[in-house]
């Protein structure tokens, strides 16, 4: 029994992080299935996955709203957004973001617990009040130390390589701003989502560093 609770108590916080700015209504009605797609996923993984709870963190934004669709709640708990709560306008506070998702998480998250930062946009800062680029990766470079792990995913019309590197996020990801690309992206991170939680519960979480996206 002992054994058994011990298993039980491993924890992953999927923090996920999703552009809500004007520029995302081109591919709105992807990017809002992904969303639940992601949701349906780790759910199935918290079935798979027994003795590894499940904890759902997302978030949406622009320069007007901070949207916390779900916050530190258990996968058993979710279930699909709805339409008209993700509705892209306004700018883009990608720093204000990340930092307030961050913050929140390390709050809830525990020493030990392994937390997957999801970040997805189709755009570069422009216009954050409270966090600058140095807290951000100065936060991330910190976390990365304690079973954090960091994945940013932008347009392809982003030089997102650069983007996460100056964040600090060593596996980044290139998509397609169309319907099809946004669909094979999320079908992507779904995957290598599962690889993930599947280290986790074998305890080789450790491998996956910058090959988060490197598929098997």
């Amino acid at each position: 029994m002992k054994n058994n609770n011990e298993r039980r108590a491993k924890r992953v916080f999927n923090l996920i992080i999703v552009d809500e700015s004007g520029s995302m209504s081109v591919i709105r009605e992807q990017a809002f299935s992904g969303m639940n797609e992601t949701l349906k996923t780790i759910c199935n993984l918290q079935k798979k996955y027994r003795d590894t709870e499940q904890i759902v963190t997302l978030m949406t934004f622009d320069s007007d709203n901070t949207k916390w669709h779900y916050d530190g709640t258990p996968a058993a708990k979710i279930h699909k957004i709805g339409w008209k709560s993700y509705d892209p306008c306004g700018a883009t506070p990608l720093y204000d973001a990340i930092g307030k998702g961050i913050s929140k998480v390390n709050a809830q998250a525990s020493e030990g617990d392994n937390v997957l930062v999801t970040i997805i946009t189709d755009g570069e800062e422009n216009c954050s009040k409270e966090w600058t680029l140095k807290m951000v990766r100065t936060m991330i470079e910190k976390l990365k130390k304690q079973n954090w792990t960091f994945t940013l995913i932008g347009t392809d019309n982003l030089d997102v390589e650069t983007m996460a590197g100056s964040i600090s996020i060593d596996s980044h990801l290139a998509f397609v701003q169309s319907a099809e690309g946004t669909r094979m992206m999320f079908e992507r991170e779904n995957r290598c989502r599962e690889r993930y939680v599947q280290r986790v519960t074998d305890d080789s979480a450790c491998e996956i560093g910058d090959s988060f996206f490197k598929e098997d």
